[in-house]
């Protein structure tokens, strides 16, 4: 087995090859973080996503693409013809990502309220990640999103945008004790 123990049950390094000591068996029907590959992969979703803020339908389809990626919940990446732009205000703030690039905030309104920094989206995805170009991530902390109707939650630390969902299981990247993996 390719891992490394620190001090902790967390302390584990992912090395590729085999899930981690402490993951979580998948049931049926679910999928466990630690399956997932690095560099992470692009996987098209025909599942109903759907995003709101309060009662207004920010995104909605069948065609997103899931950016799968060892210890991190799914995020999921809309095409552009699926999300009302007109809810979208672009945000003074970027990021950079090793495998996608440079990224580029959105703030979200639904007319009464405006949340910061609720979407991203990469304009420019290099290599692999050109399929996401110009699709928008939204963060399901700060906004009501669903897969095929099921409430997403965030991924653990406030810093990734994956959504977990019953079908997932971690543990995730960004739950206490992870800030090594």
């Amino acid at each position: 087995m390719n891992v490394s123990n620190d001090d902790d049950t967390f302390g584990w390094h992912y090395r590729g090859g085999e899930r981690s000591p402490f993951a979580i068996e998948p049931g049926p029907g679910q999928e466990s973080v630690w399956d997932y590959p690095r560099p992470p992969a692009i996987v098209a979703c025909d599942k109903r996503i759907d995003v709101r803020l309060g009662t207004r339908l920010i995104a909605s389809t069948r065609a997103a693409f899931r950016v799968l990626e060892t210890a991190g919940a799914p995020t999921y990446y809309l095409p552009p013809e699926a999300v009302d732009f007109d809810a979208l205000i672009a945000a003074d703030a970027q990021s950079f990502c090793e495998w996608k690039g440079t990224a580029r905030y959105w703030d979200v309104t639904d007319g009464r309220r405006r949340v910061a920094r609720a979407a991203w989206s990469y304009p420019d995805a290099v290599d692999r990640f050109a399929a996401i170009a110009g699709c928008i991530a939204f963060y399901c902390d700060r906004l009501d999103c669903r897969v095929d109707g099921q409430r997403a939650f965030a991924q653990p630390g406030g810093f990734y945008g994956g959504w977990v969902t019953p079908d997932i299981v971690g543990p995730f990247k960004g739950e206490p004790g992870t800030q090594r993996w």
